[in-house]
């Protein structure tokens, strides 16, 4: 199923070089459509597209590195009532098909006639740096590979980005690499199901022959990566431990629950924070003010982050579109990491990681959380 092939890039053309070989996917009607990241007509933003014609491809970058949306939500969209009949290729990050895969398992998206095309991720800034770029005349995705190749790491990455462990993609039909190549000569196309495989032979690209460099790169990429993860746990453990300090943190919060609406593993169509179970009426604010002197507004703001962080703990990919999102620059991303990452942890699970491995929460193991027993009993 793993074949791996070199796509010559040239005059260090690398946007364009994969774009002809999407084109190529339409013409060959190997894929009815792809959606991919497109560049709005003034550049200083992309935008997830479902393209039918190689015209539609002109303005296709998917390497910008720039996150508006978590991209599993869109084909949660675009799956979750029916599936596709012929197939569609959908280019996304490693975070995007990890997302992509929980929701499968939550039975909110399909697969089916799906032809997944993962591309190594060397990190995305937020919106309004990347517009910044273009204000000063300067391509992000330009300056973000030159930074790359240098063995630089831009300081405006975001965080989510910085001390993101899974750099290159998993469960794809087809990777496209960037991490261990020469991408200004040629770029990595490796096949990782049949699917892949019978694409690839349709082509006559040449045999990537330098496997092993890539492998010790990536390995190297991911230990860095690691290494600033948990410098982010410790700091943020110190920043948010106890209940005075994690006060402090959401106190800016106004309770627009943005968070919630651009989280991917947030997908419920009715949200308890948002039903009648929180509609009050004006004399129970009056009663709760009375009896404490006073009683914050908005209400139940914390309650609302602590909710969701237990709802979506399990799922949660790091993705940090939650943060981006959030108008009072809550460091959302740095808190749900580190609380997901020790709840994942616990079960031994990593959402995305394998389409067969049940959900934490809806299989009991008879063994499991002996340790929490074990210091509660002490």
């Amino acid at each position: 199923m793993t074949k791996e092939v070199i796509i010559e890039v040239k005059d260090g053309k690398v946007k364009e070089t994969i774009n002809s070989f999407l084109s190529s996917l339409l013409e060959k009607n190997l894929v009815s459509a792809l959606l991919v990241p497109r560049e709005v007509p003034s550049k200083d933003n992309v935008v997830q597209s479902l393209v039918t014609t190689s015209d539609g491809l002109k303005e296709a970058n998917v390497f910008a590195p720039i996150l508006p949306v978590n991209s599993a939500e869109i084909i949660s969209k675009m799956t979750r009532l029916t599936s596709y009949k012929s197939p569609v290729g959908v280019i996304l990050r490693s975070c995007e098909i990890r997302a992509l895969i929980e929701l499968v398992k939550l039975k909110q998206a399909s697969l089916d006639n799906l032809l997944i095309i993962g591309v190594d991720c060397l990190g995305t800034y937020s919106v309004s740096d990347y517009q910044n770029f273009y204000k000063q005349d300067n391509s992000p995705s330009n300056e973000l590979l030159k930074k790359f190749k240098e063995g630089k790491e831009d300081a405006k990455l975001r965080e989510a980005c910085r001390v993101c462990e899974y750099p290159t993609p998993s469960n794809t039909d087809l990777t496209v690499g960037l991490i261990g190549v020469d991408f200004e000569k040629g770029i990595l196309l490796k096949s990782c199901t049949e699917k892949g495989e019978e694409i690839l032979e349709k082509f006559s690209y040449p045999k990537f022959d330098q496997s092993k460099e890539r492998e010790e790169s990536v390995s190297k990429y991911i230990s860095e990566k690691i290494k600033e993860r948990d410098e982010l746990f410790s700091q943020t453990k110190k920043e948010v431990g106890g209940w005075k300090n994690l006060l402090s943190v959401f106190s800016t919060c106004i309770s627009c629950h943005n968070c919630m609406r651009v989280c991917p593993i947030c997908y419920c169509r009715e949200c308890f924070f948002e039903s009648p179970a929180f509609e009050f009426s004006s004399e129970k604010y009056l009663g709760w003010a009375k009896k404490k002197g006073s009683i914050r507004m908005p209400k139940d703001t914390i309650l609302f982050h602590l909710g969701r962080m237990n709802h979506m703990a399990t799922s949660c990919v790091g993705c940090g579109v939650c943060e981006q999102a959030c108008p009072s620059g809550i460091p959302l991303l740095k808190i749900f990491k580190t609380v997901s990452h020790n709840v994942q942890e616990i079960f031994n699970y990593v959402p995305g990681r394998n389409l067969e491995e049940p959900l934490p929460l809806t299989t009991f193991k008879e063994d499991e959380l002996q340790s929490v027993g074990e210091e509660q009993n002490e």
